[in-house]
């Protein structure tokens, strides 16, 4: 089930193939996934063709400087036949949810999506309204040097499980995108492989995959020797620690085992731990990298044997 799935995302999404395997690894962990490239790369197809792929109910937000939190997460409006406020759903009322140029809203608006990503839920006049589930936001962001962009504040960025970057295709990648579109091979045409509910159960079974204690305690060095990292002005928070272990979860699940080896565990630090660490300004000048630095304390840390 998973591998047809797995092709049909590369038949209508050019690009790597391990971004396609983290984006699954998302999904099936429960967590949302920060996707930041150029324009024109097919940040907006890969979260459409999975979503169609999944059979599950899709919907995507424009984020422009003038969108308001009530056009993300809804609003009352006043019934005057009635007398009493009704509520208008919002946006974000769907299974899963394209964020699409997030950084280039208020932070305002951002943080409107806080409550909905971390609860499954948004709360409009004092009344909750849960999600419907699987709940998945997928957002994109042009980098943050591009103009008319708001940085995502470091509270929003730890929300995600990943920040994925899909980077310029190779020329056969690029030639067959090319192809594609000359034979009118569009997203709309993408027929589900799975349902919904085999999604929820997935993510059931990825909950159910073994941790040892050994692996575990190897996940929280990791996280502790970036709080320790001089070079970070702040280390990985708790939740990147449970964001860690679901991805390892995950991982192991996807290559069609009932446990997590230090493996799976190294493949999906960088990209799980990225984007929630910050260099300092010393580190800035003198040109050091995050991804680097993270794989270096992943080979410090102690791998369990065995």
């Amino acid at each position: 089930m998973i591998e047809k799935l797995k092709k049909q995302m590369h038949e209508y999404f050019v690009g790597k193939e391990e971004i396609v395997e983290n984006f699954l690894i998302c999904l099936f962990a429960e967590g949302h996934v920060l996707l930041e490239d150029v324009p024109g790369v097919g940040k907006t197809t890969l979260a459409r063709t999975v979503a169609k792929s999944v059979d599950c109910d899709f919907g995507r937000i424009q984020f422009t400087p003038d969108t308001l939190p009530s056009d993300v997460i809804g609003t009352e409006i006043y019934n005057m036949k009635s007398g009493e406020f009704e509520f208008r759903e919002g946006a974000i009322m769907h299974q899963m949810i394209l964020a699409d140029e997030i950084n280039r809203t208020s932070p305002k608006t951002q943080s409107s999506l806080l409550e909905a990503m971390a609860e499954g839920q948004v709360t409009v006049g004092g009344e909750k309204h849960v999600l419907p589930q699987p709940f998945m936001v997928i957002a994109t962001q042009n980098p943050v040097d591009f103009m008319g962009t708001y940085p995502l504040p470091e509270a929003q960025m730890d929300r995600f499980m990943m920040k994925l970057s899909i980077g310029y295709p190779s020329k056969e990648e690029e030639l067959r995108l090319a192809k594609n579109t000359l034979e009118g091979k569009i997203t709309e045409q993408i027929l589900s492989v799975i349902s919904a509910e085999d999604v929820q159960r997935i993510q059931k079974e990825v909950q159910h995959v073994t941790i040892t204690d050994e692996v575990l305690e190897y996940i929280h060095q990791i996280i502790a020797l970036t709080r320790a990292e001089e070079r970070f002005v702040l280390g990985a928070s708790p939740r990147a620690l449970l964001c860690l272990m679901r991805a390892s979860q995950a991982k192991a699940y996807l290559n069609g085992r009932d446990y997590v080896k230090p493996d799976d565990v190294k493949a999906v630090v960088v990209p799980t731990l990225h984007h929630r660490l910050t260099l300092t300004t010393e580190a800035k000048i003198g040109k050091e990298d995050v991804d680097k630095i993270l794989q270096a304390l992943t080979v410090k840390a102690t791998v369990p044997m065995g």
